[in-house]
């Protein structure tokens, strides 16, 4: 008691004389969710995140188990071949993803664009193709299909849709049309159907195939056009999405083309020249970037398949999508693996891909 009243005496005293200070103790701000998650990873885990694949069956088996476990893979494709009914599909997302056990919820993935590239078409209502919705010239009409793409797609257990296409003037009906203002604004009613919905989306081929002259899924070909019309016309609506939308809430799939005024030697999903000086550098672009099927023609005919994840990381992306065959994915991860080991590509380097990948998974929990 007398200890109290000598403090509270001082107290008084150095309240006369103006003196008193409030003491405070340094307050810590929270731990960042993104950097906890990516420093639980081992490199191993981090890796997996980088790689998305097809499986095969309609429901858990020991090969899929055996990859998830091994390979720690990020995300799974879901093809027709995965898919009977809206309860086998959304129990098979499940199990897979209970199956995983990872630090991070999976990616799982579809093509949904709407027309002839649509899934489970004998149970989901598929959208009409971009070209019909384009032909409308009513972006509420490129907004509603996006709205129900994502409702029927968050039925079945997928949460990332390979959809829309922002290509300007694709001749298969997969474009909303042949002139960038148009295919700007319906990509950008997509856009916004699907952050509607709390979806996530991805716009694909940057910097454009609309111009190809053989399907990628054959054969490599080139976009001879100068800078200023890819600017002007292909790379225009994948501009205005980047600069009027959280990054953080979508992909873009990069595609296989050359463009000979962009990188005339590599593809566009190998080329530093195109997915870090134009995508990130130019454009400003800050979210998850993977390449179009590393198994298309247009790419595995001419590039040895040990290396193209270690070239798509150096190039700038951060997932390299495989979707058919299960060595073909397990080339490709533990050609990453070893490169990171020998030094080629630093640990650095994989942090700011798998953070990318993180913050983007954080709008699905």
């Amino acid at each position: 008691m007398r200890k109290f009243l000598i403090l509270l005496f001082v107290a008084i005293i150095c309240a006369g004389c103006g003196e008193v200070r409030e003491v405070q103790a340094d307050v810590l701000p929270p731990p960042d969710p993104i950097e906890t998650k990516l420093n639980a990873m081992t490199l191993e885990e981090k890796i997996g995140q980088m790689v998305m694949v097809g499986v095969y069956g309609t429901e858990l088996n020991d090969d899929i188990i055996f990859s998830l476990n091994q390979f720690h893979f990020g995300g799974v494709i879901f093809y027709d071949r995965n898919l009977e009914s809206v309860a086998q599909a959304k129990k098979f997302a499940d199990d897979i993803e209970a199956a995983a056990n990872q630090k991070a919820p999976l990616f799982f993935a579809i093509d949904e664009e709407g027309g002839r590239v649509a899934r489970g078409k004998n149970f989901l209502e598929a959208a009409p193709s971009q070209e019909e919705i384009g032909l409308t010239g009513d972006v509420e009409v490129a907004k509603y299909w996006a709205v129900h793409n994502a409702t029927i797609l968050k039925s079945i257990g997928v949460n990332l849709n390979f959809a829309p296409v922002a290509d300007v003037g694709s001749k298969d009906t997969r474009s909303f049309g042949d002139a960038p203002q148009l295919v700007a604004q319906m990509v950008d009613a997509a856009a916004q159907g699907y952050e509607s919905e709390n979806f996530l989306y991805t716009l694909k081929h940057f910097p454009g195939i609309g111009k190809s002259k053989i399907d990628p899924h054959k054969e490599i070909s080139s976009v001879e056009d100068s800078k200023e019309i890819l600017d002007a016309v292909d790379i225009f609506p994948f501009k205005k999405i980047i600069t009027t939308h959280d990054n953080s809430k979508f992909m873009i799939m990069v595609g296989h083309l050359r463009y000979d005024a962009l990188d005339p030697v590599n593809s566009a999903s190998l080329s530093p020249a195109v997915m870090t000086g134009l995508l990130r550098n130019e454009l400003g672009y800050s979210g998850v970037v993977i390449t179009d099927d590393l198994e298309m023609g247009a790419i595995k005919n001419n590039t040895d398949l040990p290396s193209l994840g270690v070239q798509m990381i150096l190039a700038g992306g951060d997932i390299a999508l495989v979707c058919h065959n299960y060595d073909s994915q397990q080339i490709v991860y533990n050609s990453i693996l070893a490169a990171v080991k020998r030094g080629e590509i630093s640990e650095q380097r994989i942090d700011e891909s798998v953070r990318r990948i993180l913050k983007m998974k954080a709008h699905l929990q």
